[in-house]
């Protein structure tokens, strides 16, 4: 038997719609990360960018449990001596909901060459409308995983 390793002239794309109101944080960015990089796809390989289209939509009505609102805090860095930054989940939100997606979806892609490749093919709204009506988007379920 041989090991069949995917090519890129045979992967085929699909498009997913996943509603961030219905689920939390975490178990919509697991769901987005595994549809960007394909891995439930049966033709996966890792060096190789079988991942379809993402669209999350109503970011701006995200559930989170506990209480990550006040405790879970965005770190960055001016790049001067002591310029740490930070800012709870709350205030994160009330000023882009997107920016908080899209930063837990880009901490569970893998750190490689293909990363920017498959976050550009991630698109998120804050709203329930999306541009991607003529791409003929599948409604994904996170509850169901399908």
């Amino acid at each position: 038997m041989k090991t069949y390793s995917a090519k890129p002239t045979d992967v085929t794309r699909s498009w997913y719609v996943i509603d961030a109101s219905e689920a939390p944080l975490g178990r919509i960015s697991t769901q987005a990360a595994k549809l960007l990089i394909g891995k439930e796809k049966p033709m996966f390989t890792k060096h190789i960018d079988c991942g379809d289209f993402v669209v999350v939509v109503n970011t701006d009505k995200l559930i989170v449990t506990g209480k990550k609102m006040d405790d879970k805090i965005y770190y960055r860095h001016t790049g001067f001596p002591g310029g740490i930054k930070s800012r709870p989940l709350k205030d994160v939100i009330a000023k882009d909901s997107t920016a908080a997606v899209f930063q837990a979806i880009r901490g569970m892609l893998p750190v490689n060459k293909l990363r920017s490749e498959r976050l550009a093919r991630l698109k998120i709204y804050a709203g329930p409308e999306h541009d991607h009506a003529a791409q003929k988007p599948v409604k994904f379920s996170v509850k169901e995983g399908k």
